[in-house]
């Protein structure tokens, strides 16, 4: 894709940036595309000339910041030519190329303004990258082990079921996402894609998967591990249940999913 920047945050995960980076690095458009490395927390061994042909910057944090408020800070870096804005995480891999496919589907559809590859597992088992409304209910069918991935058709958008997109991958429309002020940076950590699916749908925009591109991520599910992502987890949740965006998505029955 042309005119794209790629925001990829390392909280102390330098160990998993070259994969990604060398994915990104061995792509036909790689010297087109510009990436925005930060480092949330300090970390010297990252070396931005070792994945030439790429066009690296790098954001040093004094103190970690959280999930959008870094997402946030690297927009802010894009030039003015950039038409699409990429989040991705460190520990993705890229065996096949997902842009031409992402690309096609923006230009077939001027309503996108998110979209995001089908995600899976290293064992490529689909992961649960779209879902419906976090409503309680779909919350505890998913503590019961229900991580299905929701089947889609067609784009959510005003007038049609709503759902969201998960934020290990995602393009944004630059635009869209500075017309809908970027990121929550009230969250630290989780349901910040959640926030971000529902103000793009309420303010009018398309947001869908593409089942054409793809990308291997294996969930960390931290938030089963460690008490303090557990933390932030339920505090977002806390969030998202008192939003606006959250109340108008449910409360909108076109907007319903039979999932949700």
């Amino acid at each position: 894709m042309r005119n794209l920047t790629l925001s990829i945050i390392s909280h102390g995960h330098t160990a998993l940036l070259p994969a990604l980076l060398g994915d990104l690095a061995a792509l036909p458009e790689a010297s087109s595309l510009r990436v925005i490395v930060t480092l949330n927390v300090p970390d010297a061994r990252f070396d931005p000339q070792a994945y030439p042909p790429l066009s690296i910057d790098v954001i040093h944090n004094a103190e970690p910041k959280g999930f959008g408020a870094n997402h946030n800070a690297a927009f802010q870096q894009c030039r003015d030519d950039t038409a699409w804005f990429g989040i991705l995480n460190p520990d993705l891999r890229l065996p096949r190329n997902p842009f031409p496919a992402l690309e096609a589907a923006t230009s077939a559809d001027p309503r996108l303004a998110l979209v995001a590859p089908t995600i899976v597992g290293s064992s490529g088992r689909p992961e649960d990258a779209v879902r419906g409304n976090l409503t309680l209910p779909s919350l505890l069918r998913r503590s019961r082990g229900h991580r299905l991935a929701l089947q889609v058709d067609q784009p959510a958008v005003a007038g049609q079921p709503f759902y969201w997109l998960a934020g290990m991958f995602l393009l944004a429309r630059a635009d869209a996402f500075r017309a809908v002020g970027g990121f929550d940076e009230r969250f630290f950590l989780y349901c910040e894609d959640y926030d971000l699916c529902a103000r793009v749908y309420a303010a009018g925009y398309a947001l869908a998967p593409v089942a054409a591109a793809s990308a291997i991520h294996d969930a960390q599910r931290d938030s089963h591990r460690a008490f303090k992502y557990l933390r932030w987890h339920v505090e977002s949740l806390l969030k998202v249940w008192t939003s606006r965006a959250f109340w108008r998505v449910t409360l909108d029955r076109r907007a319903r999913h039979p999932n949700s």
